[in-house]
């Protein structure tokens, strides 16, 4: 199965012990493909820079295990206008660019429209629940 992670689950993923650190951990052994752009990665390097003050060498280690667990796309822009925050606008594209089933995300913006065209919005836990089945 092949999903984007939206950048809070990422960021979880690095600052918790949390069902997105698992998910993560499930993406390195190969057990989703996921997928990155560089808009998830841009953002990714800003909070933890920025709002979480990580040093230089930490962000570094935690952008090449995210490169390693993952495939880089590189979506055209977007031509839609379904969010309210154009962030969430960049990232939908990418998930609908790369075709994958699941976009997974924390934001309650993006989870509250559940669905996009093809493409399933969902929470960690959800897609955590996937794998229990």
């Amino acid at each position: 199965m092949k999903v984007v992670f939206d950048t809070n689950v990422l960021v979880s993923a690095f600052v918790a012990e949390d069902i997105c650190s698992v998910l993560l951990s499930r993406a390195r052994k190969k057990e989703v493909d996921l997928i990155v752009c560089p808009k998830i990665l841009e953002e990714f390097e800003k909070v933890l820079k920025e709002k979480l003050k990580v040093p230089e060498e930490i962000v570094q280690e935690a952008l090449n295990l995210i490169l390693e667990a993952s495939q880089l796309v590189h979506p055209a822009g977007t031509a839609f206008k379904v969010c309210r925050d154009e962030d969430d606008n960049q990232i939908l594209a990418c998930a609908l660019f790369a075709e994958v089933d699941y976009l997974v995300s924390g934001d309650r913006d993006l989870l509250k429209i559940g669905s996009f065209e093809k493409l399933k919005i969902i929470s960690p836990g959800e897609l955590e629940s996937l794998f229990q089945d």
